[in-house]
């Protein structure tokens, strides 16, 4: 008789492999800080601003670097700003998710449907470097207005965020809002390394059927010390971007161009 075929042993299964996993919920959200009223993060609205921890970009001009970190912790929990909600209805008109990157957190869906939910209007703002959480957000209509950050041209993303490649994300997610039925800001932070980009942002916003564009200039206020330095060696700063939104606004004669001191 011929010997008996041995099977061969099952391949090692790493543990937890397979197993779905959980929903994400709203306590998860990681929080690096709020402002309980804000006149200024949702044009029109008072919102209570929250500002997620995390983003996946180091921009060169971001004011809010400390929080870049994803690893870090929250310092707020989700419950003191349900709290707060709860306590406002009728006070505030809406919340706002900003960050660091809102998006780069799952759990930043259930937190908006929660406040959707209690009657609030939800505001995001995103760098779009998720397209697929957006594109959920937008689906599901749990956000009611986006501040969407146009940075740099398409070929300038990469040495200002400090990510190759970053511009496919960006692209996607400008498509997928500007398709939606959600309203929306695409807004620009001027600085004097990102004057000469403008024309090529607005081509690019304006391809896209971005109807309108804010150009946000730069302010040393709470910047990094690169772009402290950058305004300080550019003498006549304020005339300099000026003229450059004049300019812009004669090459996009349909594109509705404005302008504002970056927030």
């Amino acid at each position: 008789m011929s010997p008996q075929a041995v099977a061969p042993p099952a391949p090692a299964q790493t543990p937890g492999a397979g197993i779905p996993r959980p929903p994400a919920t709203a306590n998860e959200l990681r929080i690096a800080g709020m402002v309980p009223y804000s006149s200024v993060d949702w044009p029109g609205k008072l919102a209570l601003s929250v500002f997620c921890q995390g983003c996946p970009w180091k921009c060169l001009y971001c004011h809010n670097h400390d929080i870049i970190d994803p690893r870090k912790p929250g310092s707020v929990p989700w419950e003191k700003v349900r709290s707060l909600l709860s306590r406002r209805t009728g006070l505030l008109d809406a919340i706002v998710f900003s960050g660091g990157e809102a998006c780069l957190q799952r759990a930043l869906v259930p937190a908006a449907r929660e406040a959707k939910e209690m009657g609030f209007l939800v505001g995001l703002h995103t760098c779009g470097a998720y397209p697929k959480r957006l594109a959920e957000l937008l689906s599901a209509r749990l956000v009611d207005w986006v501040g969407f950050d146009l940075k740099a041209s398409p070929a300038g993303y990469p040495e200002l965020v400090g990510r190759a490649h970053a511009w496919r994300p960006v692209a996607a997610s400008l498509g997928a809002l500007v398709a939606s039925e959600v309203a929306y800001e695409v807004r620009m932070t001027v600085t004097p390394g990102l004057v000469a980009q403008v024309p090529q942002v607005l081509s690019v916003a304006a391809q896209a059927g971005v109807a309108e564009v804010v150009l946000q200039q730069a302010r040393a206020d709470g910047a990094p010390t690169a772009l402290r330095e950058a305004l300080r060696d550019s003498p006549g700063w304020d005339g300099v971007f000026s003229r450059a939104v004049a300019s812009t606004r004669n090459d996009f004669p349909a594109l509705v161009i404005r302008e504002r001191p970056a927030q």
